[in-house]
């Protein structure tokens, strides 16, 4: 039954958003404005596109804010194909641009989109309706589990074409979190982490690059100006901040020696400029969103809604422990964004529609 009883959103989960929005605006301009003076002769060329995103994301999350959460359930199978659609369009040449080795992005210089993004969001909608509706079934590996993972690895893999292993990988931990919460049996999945292990042994064995990312995350210094340059480089970004940081703006690393910091290594650079003061009061916020998220999901009036925030939640703490186990060299480098704090118009607009839905979850939860 859809819910109809509406109070006010969560107002911690907003301010940290904003919070969070706020520090990223700031780092994506210290981070990039040396590299953009001299690419654009603009040092705040990325930070200008990078308000701009957050222009339309924060328009964006207030007007999904104001819509009913049953609208997703309604809209979840359209929404799924839409998607679909774009992820094969993207792989056509001609229709998908290649950046960074990667087909991945549609669309003409800076109104491109990067369609995988938007398949996590719409997959999270999908699912959450399917284990809202077939929840006793669930614990049945053929009936439950086998159907509700089809989607989702038919979609993994079209996103693997492109390639982008670290979207992908982000979208099959959110579901697999998902469907675990759903009541689905640990034995179960035993076995597919057991294929998934095996597939993923597979994918890096098919691609040479991928293998040199492993050996790079074991010993990044056996090829300090290759595959281990970037996490190197990190490491030599955030050593120096020590306790309080080089002060803002005073990053060293920046001035070409980590590749465009203002993506994926973004912390490495807030690291050395804040130090760990700095780089914690970040985790802490997200730990705070993650709390919120968690609220959100245990109140929420229905199952849809409750599956509905912890995939999204998940995908937000799955992608915030990638990136920063990858900068801090404890991951292999993958290439995701951190939430809401690295340069990039569809993760960003994407997170702020999550965090609307959220928002719109919290206005029905009892808690």
């Amino acid at each position: 039954m859809v819910p109809t009883k509406r109070t006010t959103p969560d107002f911690i989960l907003l301010i940290v958003t904003f919070t969070l929005l706020a520090v990223g605006l700031i780092m994506v301009y210290s981070a990039s404005a040396v590299w953009a003076e001299y690419k654009f002769s603009d040092s705040f060329f990325f930070a200008k596109r990078q308000t701009l995103f957050a222009g339309v994301g924060i328009a964006a999350m207030f007007f999904i804010m104001n819509i009913n959460y049953w609208t997703w359930r309604e809209w979840s199978k359209v929404l799924l194909i839409i998607c679909f659609v774009l992820l094969i369009a993207v792989l056509i040449p001609g229709i998908g641009n290649v950046r960074n080795g990667s087909r991945s992005w549609i669309g003409v210089g800076a109104f491109s989109i990067q369609p995988s993004e938007f398949m996590k969001l719409a997959m999270i909608a999908f699912l959450a309706k399917f284990l809202a509706e077939r929840q006793k079934l669930i614990t049945s590996f053929r009936k439950g589990l086998i159907p509700s993972l089809g989607l989702v690895f038919v979609a993994f893999a079209l996103i693997m074409l492109q390639p982008d292993l670290g979207t992908g990988t982000v979208m099959i931990g959110t579901c697999v979190v998902m469907i675990f919460i759903a009541g689905a049996r640990i034995r179960h999945f035993a076995f597919l982490g057991f294929l998934g292990l095996a597939g993923f042994v597979a994918l890096v064995a098919s691609a040479p690059y991928r293998m040199k990312r492993i050996t790079s995350f074991l010993d990044p210094w056996s090829d300090p100006l290759g595959s281990g340059f970037q996490i190197i480089q990190s490491l030599y970004a955030i050593g120096p901040g020590g306790l309080f940081g080089l002060g803002l703006g005073e990053s060293r690393q920046k001035f070409f020696y980590l590749p465009e910091p203002q993506t994926d290594f973004i912390f490495a650079i807030l690291s050395e400029e804040l130090g760990f003061i700095g780089g914690s009061f970040i985790i802490l916020l997200f730990a705070l969103l993650l709390w919120r998220g968690i609220r959100i999901a245990l109140g929420a009036p229905d199952l849809y809604g409750s599956f509905l925030a912890v995939g999204i939640i998940s995908m937000v703490a799955i992608q915030v422990m990638i990136n920063i186990g990858v900068v801090t060299g404890l991951m292999p480098v993958t290439g995701i964004t951190l939430p809401f704090l690295s340069y990039g118009g569809s993760s960003l607009t994407l997170m702020l529609m999550a965090i609307g839905v959220l928002l719109n979850i919290s206005r029905y939860a009892r808690y």
